[in-house]
């Protein structure tokens, strides 16, 4: 069975969708097979991340009410092979509750290597259904007091849930506006004020918003990717150091 992994942050606006996709096609290039799961029914994006969005018919509340099956509502991407998505519904009403999204996520965890969930913002239903099927999680945060303090929430929500193994993302990270800053001293008071161990930490590149190809992103050295990839790699059980972040 493969690894199932919820992305989350407590608070909306971080990337964590971005961070999401880019990670899910990290993995892929990797040699993993991976499904990206859209948790945030009503708000789905990764299929617009991903450019798949013309190609959607069926989602995650069809295969649950028996109008397809499975497979016919997992997309592959196109421009990355060994990655597919299973999107959210479009209507919030349409959500599946925690106990079903366990159910389902955990049977479709058989035939991956990884599984990432794409938690809705907020700590909600959603966001509970989101970390029901979860063994892990990452939680994306930028270096703001208000992001700093949804994250530390949400590490003892995730706690509550039974999600122990956790890590901290800081994301859009810029070591120039950092220096700026007077509300850390460094960036292991950044670390202490979320209370979770460090993944990585992803620089400020608009490249990553794009919604490029993963060939583009590839092509132009995106630093954002390359600090992406070298997480999934920590996550497959490599040690890799974090890289220089004074030139971002």
């Amino acid at each position: 069975m493969g690894a199932i992994t919820v992305v989350t942050s407590g608070k909306g606006g971080v990337g964590k969708s971005t961070v999401t996709a880019q990670l899910g096609r990290a993995l892929a290039l990797r040699g993993s097979r991976v499904l990206l799961v859209d948790g945030d029914a009503g708000l789905r994006c990764l299929d617009l991340l991903l450019g798949v969005s013309s190609s959607l018919v069926f989602d995650m509340s069809d295969v649950v009410r028996g109008n397809c099956e499975p497979i016919r509502a997992i997309y592959e991407v196109g421009d990355t092979p060994g990655l597919w998505l299973l999107p959210a519904p479009q209507s919030w009403e349409k959500r599946l509750p925690p106990r079903i999204m366990n159910q389902l996520v955990t049977m479709l965890g058989l035939y991956y290597d990884h599984v990432i969930v794409d938690s809705p913002a907020g700590i909600d239903e959603g966001f509970q259904a989101a970390c029901a099927p979860a063994q892990r999680a990452l939680v994306i945060t930028q270096c703001t007091p208000v992001c700093l303090r949804s994250s530390e929430h949400v590490h003892r929500l995730l706690l509550e849930q039974g999600v122990d193994q956790q890590r901290l993302i800081i994301n859009r990270f810029s070591y120039a506006a950092f220096r700026r800053q007077e509300d850390f001293e460094d960036l292991d008071s950044v670390i202490d004020a979320a209370g979770i161990r460090l993944a990585g930490i992803v620089p400020e590149d608009g490249l990553l918003a794009m919604h490029g190809s993963c060939r583009e992103l590839l092509q132009r050295k995106s630093h954002g990717f390359s600090a992406i990839e070298r997480i999934a790699a920590r996550l497959e059980g490599e040690a890799v150091p974090l890289g220089s972040l004074r030139r971002f």
